[in-house]
């Protein structure tokens, strides 16, 4: 059985109905699902005007209304043009030492005051979510000073933890009750982290601006029509950025982690591969190694971020022959498309050398969505992954603790905007 429930329920909704296949989805309705990359194809290259992202949608109380995830018609393109420019690859190349100095950090025991020496034992998730976030933080607000860095990462922490699954799942337990309900806490978190924000708004103004980080360039960025952007939107723009740029991250990390420490081969491969880059390289080089790249993209095959993509339609439209009305939602079950044997041989198998084989179309190989709504922050992601990965296995030797190091991989459930593993999973620090 497959150890996501996700990927397990709809691959049994396949055989058993054939692919475009119906599934009713609370508060959504019925949505047409498909897995092919013919179905990819049709759902991407739909006219632009005919498509939207459903609403409610599950994670609108975490990045505002006005996140670009949730924007709709002309404000999607306006608001996509004034971000895309802060996350072309020749910008984010500017943040590889700082997420290398981040993973450093890390292994140096910065957060928890043990680092990882050999005997220690290592929870990956928790590692990488602390990881993952120092690297936004420094990247999107520029945040490096220890005392600063501290404030951010507990309230943002706080805030991201208190959107739970059953408040992600239940939008009817969104409610008050006399301050102690789930709902009230993530409200008041949410609150806590936007009034830092503001202040930080505030002061990058008085300051006159500048800088190398995303908010630096936010905040110098204008519309078509000269005008700038306003503090509202900045603000659900910048923790779109926190909560997306999170756990997605800091997930496929794991699973890479995870799949390379159960194929010795493969990460012997890698390790030869870093070796020969030399001592301490640049990390613009580490993001140039052919082998490195094959592995996080097939870590991202099997374990895709967001493993469905939803469109609302707002005009009829035909999804792999079935007629849809306006109103109606189709999606893209990634985890299908990415196990499809017509295009991966042994599609189940963790083998990065089919990424050095042949190139993968983005109806094939679609981790971060697709069309005019791909991720904005997947140049960002993937960057990050590389030289975080490159960095672990560079400075230190691990060993899946016994647990994991046999039997089926952890379960995965979801975690707010992403799946993930359900349980912890730790490894040993066996060397340096």
């Amino acid at each position: 059985m497959s150890t996501d429930i996700l990927e397990w329920y709809v691959t049994w909704r396949r055989r058993r109905d054939g692919d475009p296949f119906r599934v009713r989805m609370p508060t959504l309705g019925s949505v047409l699902f498909t897995g092919t990359s013919e179905g990819a194809r049709e759902l991407f290259r739909a006219p632009v005007d005919l498509l939207e992202p459903p609403l409610p949608n599950p994670i609108e109380p975490m990045v505002g209304a006005a996140s670009l995830i949730l924007a709709r018609d002309g404000r999607h393109r306006r608001e996509r043009a004034l971000l895309a420019p802060a996350f072309h690859r020749n910008r984010i190349s500017v943040y590889g030492t700082t997420i290398r100095d981040a993973a450093r950090a890390e292994l140096n025991g910065d957060r928890t005051g043990n680092p990882w020496r050999p005997g220690t034992r290592v929870d990956a998730r928790a590692a990488a979510r602390a990881l993952t976030l120092r690297v936004i933080l420094a990247a999107v607000f520029g945040i490096d000073e220890p005392v600063r860095r501290a404030e951010y990462t507990s309230v943002t922490t706080e805030f991201l933890e208190s959107f739970g699954t059953v408040l992600f799942l239940l939008p009817g337990l969104r409610r008050n009750l006399l301050g102690l309900s789930g709902w009230e806490r993530f409200s008041a978190a949410r609150d806590r982290l936007d009034e830092l924000i503001d202040a930080e708004l505030v002061r990058r103004r008085a300051d006159g601006g500048g800088g190398t980080d995303l908010l630096a360039l936010l905040l110098e960025t204008r519309y078509e029509d000269g005008a700038a952007i306003t503090d509202t939107d900045l603000r659900e723009q910048l923790r779109t950025l926190l909560v997306a740029g999170h756990e997605t991250t800091a997930t496929a990390l794991v699973w890479a982690l995870y799949r390379l420490h159960r194929e010795p081969a493969v990460l012997a491969r890698l390790r030869d591969e870093l070796a020969s880059a030399g001592t301490d390289p640049d990390p613009a080089e580490l993001v140039k190694l052919p082998y490195l790249d094959a592995v996080c993209q097939e870590t991202l095959r099997l374990h895709p971020p967001v493993p469905i993509v939803l469109r609302r339609l707002t005009g009829d439209f035909t999804l792999r022959g079935v007629s849809l009305p306006a109103g109606d939602t189709m999606g893209i079950a990634v985890q299908l498309l990415h196990t499809d044997s017509a295009v991966w041989p042994q599609p189940r198998r963790f083998r990065p050398e089919r990424f050095l084989e042949r190139h993968y179309s983005p109806f094939e190989f679609a981790p971060f969505g697709g069309g005019h709504r791909r991720c904005v922050g997947a140049a960002l992601a993937e960057y990050e992954l590389r030289i975080v990965l490159a960095t672990v296995l560079t400075d230190v030797r691990l060993r899946l603790s016994p647990r994991f190091a046999r039997g089926p991989a952890p379960v995965s459930v979801p975690h707010t905007i992403t799946v993930g593993p359900r349980t912890a999973i730790t490894f040993d620090v066996v060397g340096h």
